[in-house]
Formats: C-alpha cells, sequence, structure tokens
C-alpha cells in the first residue's frame, strides 16, 4: 500500500532554468575571471559543497584568493546574487505543482524530498512555499551524504516511518537518483514536465523508467 511520494527538488519540484541562472560562468565574469580557469577551480569544490564539507563563501574565498581578487566586497556581491538566483527558482514553479502537492495531502500521503544541494540552496529550500508541504526535508549539505548514495534515500524512509515498497520517488533522472530509488525497493518514476528548459545539462528522457508528462498526472500513477 502506498504511503509516500517523495520528490526530487531541482527539475522535478522547481527548475532552474525558467528564471535568470546564476552558475559559474556568470560567478566567473563578475569575478574578472577567466572561465574556464574558475570553472576548473569551481567544479573541484562540488562534492564538498554538496555534502556540507565547504560553504558558497569558503569555496569563493578559496578561488578568488588563487586568482588574486579577493576581497569580502567581492563574496558578498557574488553571493547575494547567487542566493537571489537560488529563491526565483521558486517564484516560477510549474502551474500545477501546489495542486499537485495539495492533492496528495487530502490523500492522506506523507511527502517528502531528497534532494542534493548547496548551502545557499538549503536557505532558498527552506524559506520557499514549497517546504511547509513536506513531512520530511533531506538535504544533502544536512545530511553529509548525497543521491545515489541508498543512505539518504534510508534516512528519507526513516523519518516518514515507511519501508521502501510503501514509497513512490518522482524525479527528473540526474545522479541516477531513479536508479538508487529502485535499488533500495521503491517504485521510481521520471518527471519530464521540465525537461524542455534542462536538456543541456541533463540526459533525457529515461527508457527504463515509467515518464509523468505534468505535475497531476502524479495524481494517475499512485
Amino acid at each position: 500500500m502506498l504511503k509516500a511520494v517523495i520528490f526530487d527538488m531541482y527539475e522535478t519540484l522547481i527548475t532552474q532554468y525558467q528564471s535568470p541562472v546564476y552558475f559559474g560562468a556568470q560567478i566567473a565574469a563578475d569575478a574578472g575571471i577567466e572561465e574556464e580557469r574558475f570553472q576548473k577551480l569551481w567544479r573541484q569544490t562540488e562534492h564538498d559543497r554538496t555534502i556540507g564539507n565547504m560553504t558558497l563563501e569558503e569555496a569563493l574565498q578559496m578561488i578568488l584568493q588563487k586568482n588574486r581578487c579577493d576581497s569580502e566586497a567581492l563574496r558578498s556581491a557574488i553571493i547575494r546574487k547567487r542566493v537571489q538566483a537560488k529563491e526565483a527558482c521558486f517564484r516560477h514553479l510549474h502551474r500545477e505543482i501546489l495542486p499537485m502537492l495539495c492533492a496528495l495531502k487530502k490523500k492522506g500521503l506523507l511527502l517528502g524530498v531528497i534532494s542534493n544541494c548547496y548551502s545557499e540552496e538549503v536557505y532558498a529550500i527552506r524559506r520557499s512555499v514549497l517546504y511547509p508541504y513536506f513531512d520530511t526535508v533531506c538535504l544533502s549539505y544536512e545530511q553529509g551524504l548525497c543521491k545515489p548514495d541508498a543512505e539518504i534515500y534510508r534516512i528519507c524512509m526513516k523519518n516518514l516511518g515507511v519501508q521502501a515498497d510503501e514509497c513512490l520517488y518522482i524525479g527528473d533522472g540526474g545522479c541516477l537518483e531513479l536508479e538508487a530509488a529502485k535499488e533500495v525497493g521503491m517504485r521510481a518514476v521520471q518527471a519530464v514536465w521540465y525537461l524542455p528548459q534542462s536538456l543541456t545539462r541533463h540526459s533525457g528522457r529515461k527508457a527504463d523508467f515509467q515518464q509523468i508528462e505534468n505535475p497531476l498526472a502524479v495524481l494517475d500513477v499512485l
């Protein structure tokens, strides 16, 4: 019997591509650093930023110092823009996201989130319009581990008080999240309603998983 629906956050509940992005290329431009050089250092920090070993400010300070352009003013300006970009994602939701969450709650289902995220994204998620809908939110930055590690799925299930075969996992398919959810025993389906916006950073549709074309269609696969 289905008791819980667990969602990915980025490119599933929200998308980063319907509002102005502020990724490594934009940060490099603001810092006056050649993009390739910046991106090489930026990518090296990604795992530590994802599992809570490094904040955005710490990563920036390291990169800016190596490029001899560090200042508190520059760091603050970049952090402000980065946080604003992350918060903007929650103002451009697919029109069916909130109705879908409300409908699931009315059915008495528990709702959870498992998201790989950075320090600035934790801030945005916890202040967002979506946050109150969820019974548990497992964020990699806070848990110290990230998808596709099976342990973060187990933590989410424990928090909800459910077993794997009582869970439906819904995600866009990045980071091998669907494969990992299936491996731990959940039913996993692919959300593709944001896929056109994120194709350049995404592997596309996954033939091994059922695809859901719009958020309210989640109700049809329960």
